[in-house]
Formats: C-alpha cells, structure tokens, sequence
C-alpha cells in the first residue's frame, strides 16, 4: 500500500510540474520560483554560510501565510521554505499546507538534522514535493558538520518513508574538505533513489571561488552520473565554466522570475544580493516583476547560484525552445556517448516544436493542464519562422 501511495503521488507531482512548465511557457512575467526565509535560526554553524544565526526568533506565521498568498497572487509557481534552517519553525507544515492550497509546489531547503520518521510523515501529510539537503564530507570537520557519517540514518528514514522528492545537494570547494568526498556523497544519493546534484561554494556576493584540479574533476565526474534529461541538472551546464572559472553569458532574471522574500518581508534580487530592490512583497507588482526581470545584473557572469540560473533556462526555452532542447541533448551526449533520444521527447518534440502541429497540440495540452487561454509563444508567424529555419529554408 506504502508502495502505491508513493507512485501515485509521484504521478501526480510530474503532472503539477507539467502545468508549472505550460504555464513558465505561456507566460513571460509571473515569478517561477520564490524562495522564502521562515527563520535565519539555525542549529548548525557551517563556516561558509552567511545566511544564519543563532538567536533570531522564527517569522510569525500569520505573516509567512500572508507571504504565500500574496506570492500565489503575483502567479508564483514554486515556493522554496529556507532558513537559517526551516525546520525549527513550529508552524512549518502549516506553512507547507498553504502553498499546496494556493496551487504552487512546495520544496524545503534543510541540513536534515532534525528529521525523524514522524517529522517526515507530517511533511507527507502537509503536501510537501521537494526536500532538499546539503551534504559537505563524509565526516564532520571543522568546515561543516553536514556529513554523510551523521545523516546516514534520516536517509535511510526517507528513503523508506517519505512521498515527497528528495534532492542531496554536495558542495564542492567549501574549507578544506577532501573534493572525492562529494563524489561518494552523490553515488550514495542515486543508491537511496534520491536525486543528486553539486554545487560550488561562492563568496559572500554569491561569485566563484577559483577550485583546483581534483575540485573540478570531483565537479566533472558527478555531472557525468547521466541525470534524467528532464532533470534540472541537465540546465546545470552552466557549472562546467563556473568549476572552470570562465563567465557564463546569460541575463539574470532574478527579482522578476526568480524572487528572494527575507525574513522581513523585503524581495531581494537573491540570497546574495541581498537589499536590491529591497521592496516590501506585499507591494510588490507587476511592474517591479518586469522592471527586474528585465534589468542586467553586473554580478551574472560569475554567479554560482543554479537556483537563479535554472529559472533563466526555463525562460531561454520559452523564447528558444529549438536551441534550448538541442543543448540539452547535447549536454547529455557530452557525458554519455551512447544515449538516444527517448520516445516520449521525440513525440513532444513532434507534436510542439513542429509549427503544423503546434498549435493543435498546444491547445489539447492547456486544457489537459488546466492551462487557461493565452496565446502560445510558438503560433502564428513565429511558428512559420521556426519552421523555415528547422527545414534549412530561407
């Protein structure tokens, strides 16, 4: 029964997140993802974090609540709890009930550490879809006490009972920790039926930090695991400048398609630039949405954040659905020589990317999804010019 519950739930969630993405597709301006600080209090003391401390109160959840209904109103898609470390807040699977009940999905940014079997089985209840860890070493140093050796148990518990997602985030770069640590770390992730990604670690600006040889070859090895395609690691590629110390060339839609919402209620730009534009969420509007979106942010060429870069790919697929799937796939052939193209993308490619079928399939599709009205961003002349320049013709 257990068994079925967790499959069906997960069918549900991949059809929630189809109608996130027709939506992100149909419409250039509603916040995809809001990430939301409950509380800065945490119970850990990681030397590379500057998003904590270890006296501030939790927000009072009369306003947290006020917070997720005036972010569902702007057409937030994705609400992301954060900290400091969330969990410590008492009212948090209230918190996670309501963004499920505005129609957004819920995801949880934790150290773990204050998970147990009845902590998970209240998240299930409340709705939750994502959780994610961050996972240092394998041993706790002085660096991190977020090691494998002294999470190794709650794993264990969510694998076993969890209905939500569950993402284990490793941080390369962070003190002196050994970089093969976070390559054991992302195996044993796949092991448990969990995602895994990797992240660098970034200055107090959210910028690179230059890593080393075995720092880039740990990177280099965790992005060849051959994630799904649909998978967010795959808009990832933006690390392999980043572990390189390259720029990346791309426009930051940070305080418009992605927001920060601190503990004060502020939307900041992101976690690490904070107080631009530093505008109360409850006046927020959509013209702050298209001012941000749309202004060039000096700090992009170096950011490390895959949050802030993942919402820009949505966008680049929305406008280049061609070139961004061709990336893509490209991508995964980089890291797996021998991979084909599964049957369901050829069928999606067929039925939306072809302008003599788009228009019929785009419409099936919305109202499938419950995605109301618009006009699709891939009909009419457009959709002829796409057609001309799939075909080679002028």
């Amino acid at each position: 029964m257990a068994r079925f519950t967790r499959r069906a739930t997960r069918v549900l969630r991949i059809l929630r997140e189809a109608r996130m993405f027709a939506r992100a597709m149909q419409s250039p301006r509603h916040p995809i993802v809001a990430q939301m600080v409950v509380t800065r209090r945490c119970n850990l003391a990681c030397a590379y974090c500057n998003e904590f401390d270890r006296v501030s109160p939790p927000v009072p959840a009369a306003d947290l609540l006020r917070r997720v209904d005036r972010l569902a109103d702007l057409g937030t898609a994705i609400i992301t709890l954060s900290g400091g470390e969330p969990l410590l807040h008492p009212d948090i699977d209230a918190i996670v009930a309501r963004i499920r009940a505005r129609g957004a999905m819920a995801v949880l940014l934790t150290n773990g550490f204050l998970l147990n079997k009845d902590r998970i089985r209240r998240l299930n209840r409340a709705g939750l879809d994502y959780l994610q860890i961050s996972i240092d070493n394998l041993e706790p140093d002085a660096t991190s006490k977020k090691s494998l050796s002294l999470l190794e148990r709650r794993l264990a518990e969510l694998a076993a009972f969890a209905t939500f997602q569950v993402t284990i985030n490793s941080v390369v770069g962070a003190g002196a920790n050994d970089p093969e640590d976070a390559h054991t770390i992302a195996l044993r992730a796949r092991a448990l039926g969990f995602t895994s990604t990797v992240g660098v670690v970034h200055d107090g600006a959210g910028q690179l930090r230059p890593l080393g040889d075995r720092h880039r070859d740990a990177v280099d090895r965790i992005l060849r695991l051959a994630p799904s395609l649909f998978s967010f690691a795959q808009l990832g590629h933006f690390q392999e400048n980043v572990i390189r110390g390259l720029p990346n060339r791309w426009h930051c839609r940070a305080g418009g398609r992605f927001l920060y919402v601190c503990e004060d209620g502020l939307v900041h730009d992101c976690s690490q630039q904070r107080g631009r534009p530093g505008i109360p969420l409850e006046a927020y509007s959509p013209d702050d949405l298209a001012r941000e979106a749309d202004r060039p942010k000096p700090c992009a060429p170096f950011c490390t954040l895959s949050c802030v870069h993942q919402v820009a790919m949505l966008d680049r697929f929305r406008g280049q659905p061609h070139e961004t799937l061709a990336a893509m796939l490209g991508n995964r052939r980089a890291h797996d020589p021998g991979f084909r193209i599964p049957a369901a993308v050829r069928m999606l490619s067929w039925a939306f990317l072809d302008p003599r079928r788009q228009q019929r399939a785009a419409r099936v599709a919305r109202a499938a999804l419950g995605v109301a009205g618009g006009r699709s961003e891939l009909n009419g002349e457009r959709a002829r010019r796409i057609g001309r320049e799939t075909d080679g013709r002028p």
